[in-house]
């Protein structure tokens, strides 16, 4: 179970006001919190105890970024995968997603602990079901790419459970959360509604040390976290309508490092919410899992 102590309270501890602030993940040897600006086309690196922060600029819109083994990323870009370096800053093409779809872009992503990575893509006017749900994986002969569900307006997530044997997946407009079962083959099965929201969009998700789901929630000013089995633990409000996707990081992976965004927001509403945008933290008493690896393997 999360903590029961008292709701915590979000801290900016990043005045970036981000466009579109998304897809956080911690490098630990690095302590080091990766993120992206979509819209800005910026990789972020920050150090919250030096506070430093370091920005590359991708090809195209860069929608996640995780690690892989050799100390580079693979990024989503809107239309393809790309192998990411900080050491040189270089961006190099390995995949084109979904030719045949000019009006689709990549969205969110996420590791299994086979080494895979799971990603969505997304009607970019975010209007028709479109989208899809792929797995990639790493081989002698290069990326393959596997398609897995579709029907999605805006893939959102994912997710993989502690055990690797559920996907939770959100299509954020229909405002519900999927959970399916995980084959050791990597076949999705058995897709059911996780959850349903009433007030506001899922947006990214990730899973702690015991299980539990948290879903910042895009247009609804929070994050919530639910049990395995889809009931809603407790939700943390937030000083900005837009948040994206929580990270567990820093010590003892028990700070939540939360991206938002100020996409959408009017003049008028900016003005009420001077803290969009900006990176947030808060302390949580169970951790998060170790930031899986993308490697070859399965």
């Amino acid at each position: 179970m999360p903590q029961t102590t008292a709701t915590p309270t979000p801290e900016c501890v990043l005045d970036l006001k981000a466009t579109l602030g998304e897809g956080p993940v911690w490098i630990d040897k690095e302590k080091a919190l990766y993120f992206v600006d979509i819209t800005e086309k910026k990789v972020h690196r920050f150090h919250p105890d030096t506070k430093d922060l370091k920005s590359w600029t991708a090809p195209e819109r860069v929608v996640f970024l995780l690690p892989a083994d050799d100390g580079s990323f693979l990024c989503g870009l809107a239309k393809g995968l790309y192998r990411f370096d900080p050491r040189s800053g270089e961006f190099a093409q390995h995949a084109l997603v979904e030719p045949e779809q000019p009006s689709n872009r990549l969205n969110d992503g996420c590791v299994d602990a086979q080494g895979r990575v799971w990603f969505g893509t997304m009607d970019d006017g975010e209007k028709k079901p479109t989208g899809a749900i792929y797995c990639v994986r790493q081989t002698e002969n290069g990326l393959a790419v596997s398609h897995h569900d579709e029907g999605y307006t805006v893939s959102n997530g994912p997710a993989v459970s502690p055990d690797g044997r559920q996907l939770y997946v959100c299509d954020s407009p229909e405002q519900r959360i999927y959970a399916f079962d995980v084959t050791e083959a990597g076949e999705l099965k058995n897709e059911r509604v996780f959850a349903e929201l009433v007030d506001g969009y899922p947006d990214g998700v990730v899973t702690d040390s015991a299980g539990n789901i948290w879903c910042a929630v895009w247009g609804g000013g929070r994050v919530i976290c639910f049990s395995p089995e889809g009931k809603e633990l407790r939700s943390i409000p937030f000083p900005c309508s837009n948040v994206t996707k929580v990270a567990f990081g820093g010590e003892g992976l028990r700070t939540a490092y939360v991206t938002t965004a100020q996409k959408g927001l009017s003049r008028e509403v900016l003005a009420h919410e001077p803290l969009a945008g900006n990176l947030f933290a808060f302390s949580v008493e169970v951790p998060g899992l170790p930031q899986r690896e993308f490697r070859p393997g399965k």
